[in-house]
């Protein structure tokens, strides 16, 4: 019989064995890993499109809801001389109705008190306790041999949390110590030594030791006459949705403060608002035909539609996207009138503002006025959350590539266990013809010697 080597490489047959069960095998395998490649790469065009509609779906939420936080589209207050005071725009400014003239007659001062001049700020000043007061709140001030300095009277001072900060400067001779407390008369404090405190801390009480640099005191102001005092210069909560910032006295004299709305700004956001849409339309819809996953996926697209006719704000008239020109078209994209709108912007701007704006006070609250950037934003987190129309479009594909690459290692598996067993039927046939040879040749080789006998 012929040997292993032989058999193994076809000789013995004369049969290419090797190159005949690769052919077989690959004519096997190669259809089946063709298919899977197809269906895999079908499969990850659809997560590929379902990615690119999320992220648009992103992309438009979170820059409408950008535009809003940054006050793009704010109504801009005016001021008249900044000189006294200036002002800054929150949600809630009505600049169609809003003018008045404010009078600065006091700034909020901080009460501010120094000590005299300490040779040595690391010096002993005396050991005990002192009672620092703000606004009827007391806090002890302990000096001991771990602190018992003009630095260590100025760190518990800092570390006591009433509000009053110490600082030594330095000042011909040595340093002070100043201290200075919150803006307002509710600011105004005290420290004094307790009894049986070293008499040199008494040095640092401001019932004598201490100079009074200046008192506290509230900002006074009057609006259209009406009067008002704050503890601070800076007043959020008399104008609704401005920020007032008062930089000087000046009792006598009116600075006039309005607001001006960003009319081209709206006009233009309407504008990038349908082109965001319509450019989002046709990406869900591309998922959708590209996934497979049309029901779940045109459930989004509905909600999205109905943004249109979704009241926003608590307008009685204006209060819809299509009161102000925005429709849909039979292919479900968005289009605006501009006439429509222009009109709208012209009678009452405010409205279109709130839209995409809204007002936010104790009556305008995200229920009565949730804005587009809310309503989309709802939109969003539903669609993405937990069982959402993208989320169970995501978790569907993502389970069928895993399912995918464990068919095809399976498909791999089977083929290579199918061309083993081809390599071993092949192999034994071909020992097996190698002894058909053999003996095929012997017999000739007799038969041949028998007819040469004959002859004889």
């Amino acid at each position: 019989m012929v040997s292993s080597i032989a058999n193994s490489l076809g000789f013995g047959s004369g049969l290419d064995v090797k190159q005949l069960v690769t052919d077989l095998s690959n004519a096997s395998r190669d259809p089946k890993i063709k298919r899977m490649a197809e269906l895999t790469q079908t499969n990850q065009t659809r997560i590929s499109a379902l990615a690119q509609a999320r992220s648009d779906l992103d992309g438009f939420a979170n820059s409408l809801g950008q535009m809003v936080a940054d006050g793009t589209l704010r109504s801009t207050p005016t001021v008249s001389d900044e000189s006294i005071l200036s002002a800054t725009s929150r949600a809630g400014l009505s600049a169609d109705s809003f003018a008045a003239t404010v009078v600065v007659t006091q700034l909020a001062r901080a009460q501010t008190n120094y000590s005299a001049v300490v040779a040595d700020r690391t010096a002993a000043i005396g050991a005990g306790t002192m009672t620092l007061t703000v606004g009827g709140v007391a806090k002890t001030i302990t000096i001991d041999a771990t602190n018992n300095s003009l630095d260590g009277l100025a760190n518990a001072i800092n570390a006591s949390g009433a509000g009053v900060t110490a600082s030594i400067i330095a000042d011909e001779g040595g340093q002070r110590l100043i201290l200075k407390g919150p803006t307002g008369d509710v600011g105004a404090f005290t420290l004094t030594a307790d009894a049986g405190a070293d008499p040199g801390l008494t040095a640092f009480s401001t019932g004598g030791g201490m100079t009074v640099g200046q008192t506290a005191a509230n900002a006074e102001f009057t609006i259209d006459g009406v009067a008002f005092s704050r503890a601070s210069n800076i007043i959020d909560d008399v104008v609704p949705g401005m920020s007032l910032t008062l930089k000087k006295a000046a009792p006598g004299q009116g600075v006039d403060i309005g607001a001006s709305r960003p009319l081209d700004m709206l006009k233009q956001t309407v504008g990038d608002f349908v082109s965001v849409y319509n450019q989002l339309k046709k990406s869900l819809v591309n998922a959708s035909n590209v996934s497979g996953a049309g029901s779940s996926l045109r459930e989004l697209e509905r909600e999205l539609g109905s943004l249109v006719n979704k009241v926003l704000s608590s307008h009685g008239t204006i209060n819809k996207l299509s009161d102000i020109g925005i429709s849909t078209t039979k292919e479900g994209l968005l289009s605006v009138d501009n006439a429509k709108l222009d009109k709208v912007l012209a009678s009452d701007a405010g409205a279109v503002e709130a839209l995409f704006n809204p007002r936010r006070d104790a009556t305008h609250t995200e229920t009565s006025d949730p804005g587009i950037a809310f309503a989309l934003d709802a939109i969003r987190d539903k669609a993405v959350g937990t069982n959402g129309a993208i989320d169970r479009v995501s978790k569907s594909l993502d389970a069928k590539k895993e399912n995918l690459a464990d068919q095809l290692e399976k498909i791999e598996e089977r083929e290579s266990a199918y061309k083993k067993r081809l390599e071993k039927q092949y192999g034994t046939l071909e020992a097996k013809l190698a002894a058909f040879k053999a003996t095929q040749t012997y017999l000739e080789q007799q038969i041949k010697l028998w007819s040469n006998q004959g002859n004889d």
